[in-house]
Parts: structure tokens; C-alpha cells; sequence
């Protein structure tokens, strides 16, 4: 992907509104990068023009739930999406209309027991605990995590909602340069399939409501440590 522009000529006017709002800069960078990046997706997968006047075109608005919408031109895009950031970087999942998607993004660092007692169900405190090693721990500990934020963004909850309400099953074993499965369980009984992958320091999460194939990215995937700070995929199947 491209870097983001320094000018605003690609954003919607409620974009730019927001933005201007937004009292610290670490924000408004976020919010520029993730943006960027959900915009350039929906032009590739929309077959779309990328020039700044039909990116302006192209908007994400919040749901009653917050939950990321797309909009081109006014009107409701047939896809549904979902974003996130960390660390300078940003993703966006582009998925059919129908199909509730959410991705998240973490780094591989430290968590502490406490971390574990207070987010982690006893399942998933024994699967990270039981890592022989400490930099197993910590990509256990951060998958989990991000697997449940995936999930959460499905429901259309977010962190409003316990995280210990839904459990990671790791289906597959490490993903390091290849997608693995994991499904999602709440409490309620339903299940949320998806997959994840490590990228060097990071660890790429989805997971939807219904089976999908691992996600194909827009371009050839990078290893979330180039010079370009976003990215884009499209679940599969």
C-alpha cells in the first residue's frame, strides 16, 4: 500500500470533521492510517478508481454498535469490512455482504499473570502457562487475545462485553509463514471459525461467523516490517 498522504483531499467531509475533533495527534495519525488503508481496500475489491476524489467518496461510518460500515458515494457498500491498528501499522478485511468479519492486530510482548487471570479463561490461562518457553508464552498469551478482539468485533461488542464470555480454541498449531485455523466459542454456544498468522514481531487475527478459506491478501503480503504501514485482505471463500 501506498503512504499516507499528508494532504486531506481523500477524505469525506464527516472524515475530515472527525479528524479535526480529535485533540491529540497520536489519534488523528491512527485514524488517517486506518482510514487509508480500509479505502484502498474497498477501491481494489470494489474494482474502483484510487485517486483522492473517489477515495473522498468512499467512507466508513460507525454503526449504533460502532461497529465499522462502509459507505461509496452515499450508499451502503455490498461488503462488509473491519479495521485495525497497532503499532504504526493497519489492516483492513474486506468480506461479501452477509458475512460478519473481524480482524485484530497485536504485537508479540510481555503479558503478565495478572493480564492472564483477568482476561483469559482457566482453559486458555493452562494453554499459555503450559508454553515451555518464554517467547512461546507470549505469542500464546497475545493470539488469545487478539483472536478474542477478532470475535468481539463478530458479536459487535467490543470490550463492552467480558472477554472471558468467549473461549480460543487453537485448531491448528503455529502459523509462522502460513495461515492456521482457531475458532472462537461464547458462552451462548455460538462458534466463530477464522485463522491467524504471525508476521515477525506480529500476530494477525480474523474470525467470522460462518467457514471461510484463509484470507487472500489485495497484494503480495508483507512481513509487517517494510516501509509501508498498512494492508489489506479479503477472506476467501
Amino acid at each position: 500500500m501506498r503512504d499516507v498522504p499528508t494532504s486531506g483531499d481523500w477524505l469525506a467531509p464527516a472524515e475530515s470533521a472527525r479528524l479535526a475533533g480529535l485533540r491529540f495527534p497520536k489519534r488523528r495519525t491512527e485514524l488517517r492510517l486506518s482510514r487509508w488503508t480500509a479505502k484502498l481496500a474497498l477501491a481494489a475489491a470494489l474494482g474502483l478508481d484510487d485517486d483522492a476524489g473517489t477515495l473522498a467518496s468512499i467512507e466508513i461510518r460507525p454503526t449504533d454498535t460502532d461497529a465499522p460500515t462502509a459507505f461509496v458515494r452515499g450508499r451502503p457498500a455490498p461488503v462488509a469490512v473491519s479495521l485495525t491498528d497497532r503499532a504504526d501499522w493497519a489492516v483492513c478485511v474486506v468480506a461479501p455482504r452477509g458475512l460478519a468479519v473481524g480482524c485484530d492486530l497485536e504485537l508479540v510482548e510481555p503479558r503478565t499473570d495478572r493480564f492472564a487471570r483477568d482476561w483469559l479463561t482457566p482453559a486458555e490461562q493452562d494453554l499459555v502457562s503450559g508454553a515451555t518457553a518464554g517467547e512461546e508464552q507470549q505469542v500464546l498469551a497475545n493470539l488469545v487475545w487478539s483472536a478474542k478482539e477478532s470475535a468481539l468485533k463478530v458479536l459487535e461488542t467490543g470490550l463492552r462485553r467480558d472477554t472471558r464470555s468467549v473461549e480460543v480454541d487453537l485448531v491448528d498449531g503455529p502459523g509462522q509463514d502460513r495461515w492456521a485455523r482457531l475458532v472462537v466459542r461464547a458462552e451462548e454456544g455460538a462458534a466463530f471459525p477464522g485463522w491467524w498468522r504471525r508476521y515477525g514481531d506480529f500476530l494477525l487475527t480474523f474470525a467470522t461467523d460462518a467457514r471461510t478459506d484463509p484470507p487472500v491478501s489485495l497484494e503480495e503480503p508483507p512481513r509487517l516490517a517494510g516501509a509501508t504501514p498498512s494492508h489489506s485482505w479479503l477472506p476467501n471463500g
